[in-house]
């Protein structure tokens, strides 16, 4: 049986875009404020081949935006700042720290925690509905439209009724 197309789903294709180990990791640092070319590769210890791929995937993605600066007497360099796009996936990003903390628990304890800036109290990542009010996992159903693949909902019926 064929494979069914992944066009419609919106987790293939932001997976696309964000799904390996080292564009995650440039996102997290991004998130901490770092921007340059440097401070990834320095930060991250990765090859110099793959973090231009990934960065250049992040702008063509509208994920990061290029921008030039150059120090007095140095030559033109470019860093990498997020955009709306971009900080939106903080969510995301947080999303997998709060489960990797739970699930695969540093022994030490966490390295970092979700704070509200005003506060300092922990924030954790949810489901919020219309209204502004935290809805539990175990209440969130995910319904298709009608743009949901036919050979999904086929696919969906038989792995029910197996």
């Amino acid at each position: 049986m064929p494979a069914i197309p992944d066009d419609s789903c919106s987790i293939a294709r932001s997976l696309g875009v964000l799904g390996d180990r080292w564009t995650f990791l440039i996102l997290r640092d991004a998130i901490e404020g770092f921007t340059r070319f440097q401070e990834f590769q320095w930060s991250l210890g990765v090859a110099t081949s793959v973090l231009t791929s990934r960065l250049s995937a992040l702008v063509e993605h509208g994920v990061l935006t290029k921008v030039d600066y150059q120090e007095p007497g140095r030559r033109r360099r470019s860093e990498y700042l997020l955009t709306d796009a971009g900080r939106e996936l903080f969510v995301v990003i947080a999303g997998l720290q709060q489960w990797g903390d739970r699930h695969l628990p540093y022994e030490p304890g966490a390295s970092m925690r979700r704070v509200d800036e005003r506060t300092g109290e922990g924030v954790r990542v949810g489901f919020i509905d219309e209204g502004g009010a935290e809805v539990p996992p175990e209440r969130v159903q995910l319904r298709s439209t009608s743009t949901y693949p036919a050979q999904r909902l086929e696919a969906r019926r038989r792995a029910h009724a197996a």
